[in-house]
């Protein structure tokens, strides 16, 4: 299986902190799963890195490499998706990866509860 994950879910795996969900954690951690990250995802995670919300021990692109996860670009579909969703979540990047799964046809791992408005599936 395909399985994008969002900012908090890649955080949390990455620092092994228990609130990820037993969900998530059991599909990352399957050798058999493809586990992709959005570059929406790193790019709000640079902006908390440089605006100094989020300290994190090594770089993103490390992160990213050490577990071993792809990363998914933006891609014309995915954009094509993002004009047809209903508003119901304002943040940009969350909209992003909402799309970028539906474009997709893949589910997403997150523990934010107004993904669920979308046809998106969750993991958690």
């Amino acid at each position: 299986m395909r399985l994008l994950i969002d900012s908090h879910a890649f955080l949390w795996w990455a620092e092994a902190f228990p609130a990820l969900g037993s969900g998530a954690h059991r599909a990352i951690s399957d050798p058999v799963n493809e586990v992709l990250i959005s570059v929406a995802a790193l790019w709000e995670l640079t902006i908390k890195v440089t605006s100094g919300k989020l300290s994190l021990a090594t770089d993103l692109e490390t992160i990213v490499a050490n577990q071993g996860f792809a990363v998914l670009p933006i891609a014309f579909p995915h954009l094509r998706c993002l004009a047809g969703l209903p508003r119901f979540h304002r943040d940009p990047f969350d909209r992003m990866m909402i799309a970028q799964a539906l474009a997709e046809g893949i589910p997403i791992a997150t523990g934010d509860r107004a993904f669920a408005d979308y046809a998106v599936q969750v993991v958690w």
